[in-house]
């Protein structure tokens, strides 16, 4: 689901709780709505990454959102990125 959608979905109250995942060494985030989890996605439709923990969080807060929990544990920050 990408930005805008999960903001509107964040500010009609139906986002209860948002997860920051790290798998190898980037992160994405997955919320909990009604209907079950979504994973943001770009307008392309592939999965949402981020680099760093501080940008999957500023970009969570940028949503709307105060809080996140946060899943290191696939976190391998050595990894290289698989193409």
């Amino acid at each position: 689901m990408h930005e805008k959608m999960l903001k509107a979905l964040v500010a009609a109250g139906a986002v209860k709780k948002i997860n920051i995942i790290a798998s190898g060494n980037r992160f994405h985030i997955e919320a909990n709505t009604p209907t079950g989890p979504v994973t943001a996605a770009t307008l392309k439709g592939q999965v949402k990454t981020w680099v760093s923990l501080d940008a999957a969080a500023r970009w969570v807060r940028g949503l709307g959102m105060g809080a996140a929990h946060i899943s290191l544990t696939h976190w391998q920050p050595e990894q290289k990125q698989l193409l």
